[in-house]
């Protein structure tokens, strides 16, 4: 009789470790549709994303979203400060819109030391944008590091577009 209860108990186990889901909250985690955020410009002026046709027409100065830094810098070039400036502008006309700053390096240097210098690229454009009149709770900077090249080539071209800093509105992040 007893070598029949270790064989059973075993079945039993199996059998109970292959069972289904039985309601919503046993069905696992959602997952979020990531489909391609394709911007289409409509008759009333807005895009597939909600965003105002001046942020997506590449005639627009909006349309740029991107400040490149020195090699190991943060400081905002004079030559982004008018890219700055008029999306500080657009967000002072435009209360109800958010701003993400991503930062970004090259993948030179630790990981640590890559975050540390990404926030502070972020943050450097932000505090542009909230001194020209932007509300503190409109931006909001994170760090990406080297983890988001732009380039993946090994050369100071490539290194050059991936030290950056990304503004994104709502509807694009």
């Amino acid at each position: 009789m007893k070598r029949f209860i270790a064989p059973t108990l075993l079945a039993l186990l199996i059998a109970g470790c292959g069972s289904t889901p039985d309601g919503p909250e046993q069905a696992g985690a959602p997952v979020e549709s990531r489909g391609g955020n394709v911007a289409t410009v409509t008759a009333n002026g807005i895009d597939g994303r909600n965003l105002p046709a001046v942020l997506t027409d590449p005639k627009s100065i909006l349309s740029k979203r991107s400040v490149y830094f020195d090699y190991d810098k943060y400081e905002v070039k004079a030559e982004y400060k008018d890219l700055v400036t008029a999306h500080a502008k657009f967000l002072v006309d435009n209360r109800q819109f958010k701003m993400l700053i991503q930062g970004n390096t090259d993948e030179r240097g630790s990981r640590e030391y890559n975050l540390a210098l990404g926030q502070k690229r972020a943050d450097a454009i932000k505090k542009m944008l909230t001194l020209l009149g932007a509300r503190e709770e409109q931006v909001e900077s994170v760090s990406l590091g080297e983890e988001k090249p732009k380039n993946e080539g090994q050369n100071e071209a490539a290194w050059a577009e991936n030290r950056r800093g990304d503004m994104l509105y709502s509807g694009e992040f």
